[in-house]
C-alpha cells in the first residue's frame, strides 16, 4: 500500500498537480490538507476520474479542509471531536481494510499559529497550543493500535527539521512550547515513520516558503508534514520518499508530498 500525504494548498486550484502526483507516484491512498473547498463544491467527479472511488472529506470556504482519497473501500470514523470547540475542518479519520486486518488512518491539519510565539499576545498561537494539547489527551485516552497518523502538523520538532535550529527557536513552528507538545503527542503511542528511514541527524524538509524565490539553492526548509505509525505497524514499513521535485511543479504548493510504502 502506497500512502501519500500532501498539503495541496487549494484542491480546485491544483487539480492538475494532483493528477501529476497520481501519474508519477501511483498512490493507493492520498491524504490532503488545506483543500479550501466546502463540501458541496468538492470535485468528486474529477477525483474519481483519477481512480479514487472512496472519499471522505471535510471542508470549508477559503480555509483549512482535509480529505482522504482511496482506491480501496474505507469506513469513515464518525463522531470525531470538533477540536477546541471549533468546527474548522482540521481532522478526518477512516478505517482501511488490509490483508492483515483493519488499520485506522487519521489526517490532520494543525493550526499554523500566526507569527508571534506568545499565547497571551497572539490568539492564533494560543489556539495552536490548545489544539495539540487536546488532541494529545484524546489519544492518551484511546491508546492507538494499528494506526497511521499523517498531515500538516505545522511543527518542525527536531534540530535538523529546520534550516537553522538556532535562528528558528523563536519562530512559530519550531519554538519549544510547540515542539515539546508535539513530542508529547507522538509519545501517546506513535513512531515517527519519516525518521525511521532518515536519521535525526540528517536534514529533512517538506516545506519551503513562497517568499524564497531561489528556494532550492538556499534550501531554507522546514519539516512541517509528518507520518506517524503505531509500533505494531513499524514492521510493515518498506519505504519513504519526500517528493522534493514537486516544489518546482507549475503553480506548486509550498509543501511537497510525502510518500510512505507499507507491506500488509
Amino acid at each position: 500500500m502506497r500512502l501519500v500525504t500532501w498539503n495541496i494548498n487549494s484542491l480546485r486550484l491544483r487539480l492538475p498537480r494532483l493528477e501529476d502526483l497520481v501519474t508519477e507516484l501511483a498512490p493507493d491512498i492520498i491524504c490532503l490538507q488545506e483543500t479550501k473547498v466546502p463540501d458541496p463544491l468538492f470535485p468528486e467527479d474529477a477525483v474519481r476520474a483519477l481512480g479514487f472511488e472512496h472519499l471522505h472529506y471535510k471542508g470549508m470556504k477559503s480555509y483549512n479542509g482535509v480529505a482522504i482519497l482511496s482506491r480501496h473501500p474505507i469506513l469513515p470514523l464518525d463522531n470525531l471531536p470538533d477540536w477546541h470547540g471549533k468546527e474548522d475542518c482540521r481532522h478526518v479519520g477512516a478505517v482501511i481494510t488490509t490483508p492483515s486486518g483493519p488499520v485506522e488512518l487519521h489526517d490532520f491539519y494543525v493550526p499554523a499559529g500566526g507569527d508571534i510565539p506568545d499565547p497571551d499576545a497572539n490568539p492564533k498561537f494560543a489556539h495552536k497550543l490548545a489544539f495539540v494539547e487536546e488532541v494529545t489527551e484524546w489519544f492518551e485516552e484511546r491508546k492507538p493500535a494499528r494506526a497511521i497518523l499523517v498531515g500538516d502538523l505545522n511543527i518542525a520538532p527536531l534540530e535538523h527539521d529546520v534550516w537553522s535550529h538556532k535562528q528558528l527557536l523563536k519562530i512559530v513552528s519550531h519554538t519549544p512550547p510547540e515542539t515539546e507538545r508535539l513530542n508529547r503527542w507522538l509519545e501517546t503511542g506513535f513512531v515517527d515513520a519519516m525518521r525511521h528511514f532518515i536519521p535525526p541527524q540528517e536534514k529533512l524538509y517538506t516545506w519551503w516558503s513562497y517568499r524564497n524565490k531561489d528556494w532550492e539553492k538556499s534550501n531554507r526548509g522546514r519539516r512541517l508534514d509528518h507520518v506517524w505509525v503505531t509500533p505494531d505497524l513499524v514492521p510493515n514499513l518498506t519505504g519513504m520518499t519526500v517528493v522534493r521535485e514537486a516544489r518546482n511543479w507549475t503553480s506548486p504548493s509550498d509543501h511537497v508530498p510525502v510518500v510512505v510504502d507499507f507491506q500488509f
